[in-house]
Parts: structure tokens; C-alpha cells; sequence
């Protein structure tokens, strides 16, 4: 899946973050030919596609890429579920396939609910991964516990277990880098709160020892986002801030959910100013919409990650747009080896939509990817 080990050479898996749209496998058909070697598509079902059909299409139509969820939202879809869905995407892409799950964003926030607990992931995490083993799981409905299997594994028309399905788990604090050194396979992150992965690795690994497990750095996604500059622009150009500004947002709202909604896991230290600063532009603007002022979480993430809400451009201040991966090619790489060198195995660069998506293979492709490739 990945380079072996990093101490021998670098990793050069380059990923591409989409916001599923059913259409999306022309783009990933695109990306698989520019280079690059995983697609990631967004689950959030009050958004954008369905996760799974998005990912059917683009697995009938690639035959090398990587397709990987980031991140499934466990509550909004039971285990066997789960299993089900991504074993069958594993049919059509055998062994090209990652479930990555997490406590939920978006997925939850957008039905003004918290996240999941992480006691709730874990037991989770564990069913999933029992059923795409093969093995018999005790699920649990209200307060009945029944065994259940995926009872037609050995059927090839159906499903594929037989080529090993990765789960990674997307994970911020404590408890859940826990989940990850005892059950994942791979760690999934941002870079929107941190620089430094030392700490995260240490509780990976400490759990991963008290598991019985192995103790080598898991294999690691950070979701990021950026595009490359083309002459004369600059973070404020505008297409740049078509680009990059709907993906800044994701931590505006984050702070207003966690001081006006039900919460939000992004790892972010609590800013209450910005988080003012929101509530009173939401306001605003669900006067505009109709919106009745007990569903302000429906208006806070219109455009999650695609577009930015008129006067919304506000929040992505230089200084945001600053911390992401925008940069001519020369400055990318740079970033990239700073990020590989924390530990950062896979960079998942998010695109708003199809025409941002052929914007950044385009540019990505040519300016970075090759120019890897060749040093």
C-alpha cells in the first residue's frame, strides 16, 4: 500500500480528496494517470453522494488507483452494513480498497448531533473489521446481542474478502489515537491543528504494545488542502480562494459547532472569537434563507468544502489560506518533505468540485508529481 520503510526511501503516495459527487470517477480516471495513488471520498449523506455509489463508478473505471473512504460515519450506518458496502466496492477493486472511519463531522453535525463516543467506535471498529476477516461478530441491536457473518463470503459473485481490506481510523484526542493503535491499520488526520505527530505516535504505539500488537509507526493520511499557484497569483486571487477558501471553512464551522452546536472532533484548540464571529454572520445569513433559528446547523454547512456562502470569504483570512498546501511546485515539495519527515505517509489534497479537481491534477501532476518523481 505504501512505502516499507521510509528509512530506506521516501514515500511517494500523492492522494486527492473528493467530495463525492457521483460523476467524480472522470476525475479519478484523470488523477490515476497524472500520478497520483489514492482517491479519498467524503461521507457525509446530508452533502454530497452516496460514499459507495461514488466509489462503484470510479473503481469500474481505474484499474491502479487507491479508493479509500475518509471517513465513513460509523452511526449512520450499521456494521454488517458497512462490511457489506465496502467488501462489495472490494469486488470491483480487489485489494485497491481502505475504509477509513471516525467519530463523524459533517455526517453528524448536519442532523445537529455529536460525534460518536469513542467507546461506540472501537466496538464498532472491531465488528467491521471481525466481519471482513470472515469471522462470526456479536452485534448488538437495543438489548438484544445476536452473532452474525457475512454468510456469503465464499460466493464470488457477491462480495471480496479474500483480498485484505485496510480500516483506518481518523483520530484527535487520546482515547481515539488508542482505537487506533489497537485495532487500525492506518491513522487518519489533519495537519489544520498540529505540525508536530510525535506525541500522537507515542499513544499509537503505546496502545498498539498493550494490544499485543506491533509498534511500528502506523501508516499515515493527513487531510489537507491547497492548490498550486500559476504565475502571478497569489493567496487572494480569486480563483485560488475558489480553490482553497471552501476547504478552509471546515474549521470556521468546527468552532462554531463546538461553542453552538452539538460539538466538533477536529483537533482544534477552541477559538470562542471566531466562534462569535460565525454565530453572528450565520444569523445573517439564515435571515436570508428562511432558516428558523433552530436549524442554524443546516445553513453552517451549506457549501461544506465545495463553495463558499456569500460573505463567507471573511473567515479565510491570508493567514488560513497561509497554513494550507498552496504554493508554487518548488514550495509544495518543499511542505511535502516537511510533512513526510513528521511521519505523514499520504497527503489527502481536497478539491471542491470537478472543474477544481482537474484544476489540481492538472497542476499538481505536472509541478510536483513528476518533479518528484525525477529528483
Amino acid at each position: 500500500m505504501c512505502c516499507s520503510d521510509l528509512a530506506e526511501r521516501r514515500c511517494r503516495d500523492n492522494g486527492i480528496g473528493i467530495p463525492s459527487y457521483i460523476d467524480a470517477w472522470r476525475e479519478v480516471q484523470a488523477a490515476e494517470e497524472a500520478g497520483f495513488t489514492h482517491a479519498w471520498f467524503y461521507d457525509s449523506q446530508l452533502i454530497y453522494s452516496d460514499v459507495y455509489a461514488t466509489m462503484a463508478l470510479a473503481a469500474q473505471n481505474t484499474s491502479r488507483i487507491k479508493l479509500g473512504t475518509l471517513v465513513a460515519i460509523p452511526t449512520n450506518r450499521i456494521a454488517p452494513v458497512t462490511a457489506s458496502a465496502i467488501a462489495t466496492i472490494n469486488k470491483l477493486a480487489p485489494g485497491r480498497v481502505i475504509l477509513a472511519m471516525g467519530t463523524g463531522y459533517t455526517g453528524r453535525n448536519t442532523m445537529g448531533l455529536p460525534q460518536m463516543t469513542v467507546k461506540s467506535l472501537r466496538e464498532y471498529t472491531q465488528q467491521v473489521k471481525g466481519l471482513l476477516a470472515g469471522e462470526d461478530v456479536l452485534f448488538r441491536e437495543g438489548d438484544k446481542d445476536r452473532w452474525i457473518r457475512l454468510v456469503h463470503a465464499d460466493q464470488e459473485e457477491f462480495i471480496n474478502i479474500k483480498d485484505p481490506i485496510p480500516v483506518f481510523v481518523a483520530a484527535n484526542g487520546p482515547r481515539a489515537l488508542g482505537v487506533v493503535g489497537e485495532l487500525a491499520d492506518g491513522w487518519v488526520t489533519t495537519l489544520r491543528a498540529r505540525s508536530d505527530l510525535g506525541e500522537n505516535y507515542t499513544s499509537i504505539k503505546h496502545a498498539a504494545a498493550q494490544a499485543g500488537r506491533g509498534t511500528a509507526k502506523p501508516y499515515t493520511v493527513a487531510l489537507s488542502y491547497g492548490c498550486v499557484l500559476r504565475k502571478g497569483e497569489s493567496l487572494t486571487s480569486e480563483r485560488v480562494m475558489a480553490r482553497v477558501g471552501p476547504s478552509v471553512m471546515p474549521g470556521v464551522h468546527a468552532q462554531w459547532e463546538a461553542s453552538y452546536g452539538p460539538g466538533a472532533n477536529l483537533g482544534m484548540q477552541p477559538d470562542t472569537e471566531v466562534a462569535d464571529a460565525y454565530e453572528a454572520y450565520l444569523e445573517e445569513y439564515a435571515a436570508t434563507q428562511g432558516t428558523p433559528s433552530d436549524r442554524l446547523y443546516l445553513d453552517a454547512h451549506r457549501g461544506h468544502m465545495v463553495f463558499l456562502k456569500p460573505g463567507e470569504e471573511q473567515f479565510a483570512t491570508t493567514e488560513l489560506m497561509a497554513r494550507s498546501l498552496t504554493g508554487t511546485g518548488p514550495e509544495l515539495i518543499e511542505k511535502l518533505d516537511r510533512m513526510e519527515a513528521t511521519g505523514v505517509d499520504n497527503v489527502a489534497i481536497s478539491v471542491t468540485d470537478a472543474e477544481g479537481a482537474r484544476d489540481l491534477i492538472q497542476d499538481f501532476g505536472r509541478e510536483v508529481i513528476e518533479k518528484r518523481a525525477k529528483s
